[in-house]
């Protein structure tokens, strides 16, 4: 049960400095920060930027959350076991960037075999499509013999990648994808991986958690930074040679 005592409402009409400090998040649920507004695509970037990421089902307002401790993952952490090593010499598999944003989130939202539920509701996809098509959204694709068998997508904002969602429909596809995400970020120089929440799956990639205080610091430094070009997103390639 939610304890809305400390719990901020968001008005549809703000747009901007409308979200607390993180350090108001609630313990339990822990990271629940705010309820309410319209999603819209400055809004969503006015809230990865303070470390606050959209988690609701469809039905439901909107639910900003803030968790403590965080999941990241700093690229040179990376973790390639000798499994994940031979799928991505696999010359079956082909990844791509940018190649097919929609069909990966879509994809993303399908529910998981364990959940009739997801958190990816049609506003979701709405907003992300359109961030995507301003250049702040990316996605990566893994192929099989020509089918999409796994993809992540999540969003860039100054040399942080704050990953939102994978899915894998052949075995270690979505780690294929990672590992050639964290491959790119690596040329770019970018300095974290923002996995949000926790899971064995992450762990075993190289992700840890740290403390919220850090990330909102880690966040404060980079994302003000700008890429190679001013004014535009990261150019993302079609493919890239992964070499281990």
């Amino acid at each position: 049960m939610i304890s809305n005592s400390k719990l901020y409402w968001i008005a549809d009409n703000i747009i901007s400095d409308e979200f607390p400090d993180v350090s108001y998040a609630l313990t339990e649920p822990d990271g629940l920060l705010a309820i309410g507004g319209e999603l819209n695509p400055d809004r969503l970037l006015d809230a990865y930027k303070k470390g606050i990421f959209p988690w609701y089902s469809e039905g439901q307002p909107v639910m900003w959350w803030s968790p403590d401790p965080r999941c990241v993952l700093f690229p040179d952490d990376l973790k390639i076991s000798r499994s994940l090593k031979k799928s991505l010499r696999n010359e079956s598999y082909r990844v791509s960037f940018d190649q097919a944003f929609s069909k990966v989130v879509k994809f993303c939202a399908e529910p998981r075999l364990d959940s009739s539920d997801t958190w990816i509701t049609s506003a979701i996809i709405k907003n992300y499509q359109l961030l995507h098509e301003t250049g702040h959204a990316h996605s990566v694709e893994c192929w099989y013999q020509g089918t999409l068998a796994g993809g992540l997508y999540g969003i860039t904002i100054g040399k942080i990648f704050f990953g939102e969602s994978m899915f894998s429909r052949k075995t270690d596809a979505s780690k294929i994808c990672f590992a050639h995400l964290v491959q790119l970020l690596k040329k770019r120089g970018y300095e974290l991986i923002d996995c949000q929440v926790y899971s064995k799956h992450l762990a075993s990639l190289g992700a840890r958690l740290i403390p919220r205080d850090e990330f909102s610091r880690i966040l404060n430094q980079y994302c003000s930074l700008k890429y190679e070009v001013p004014g535009q997103s990261l150019p993302w390639p079609e493919n890239i040679d992964y070499r281990i």
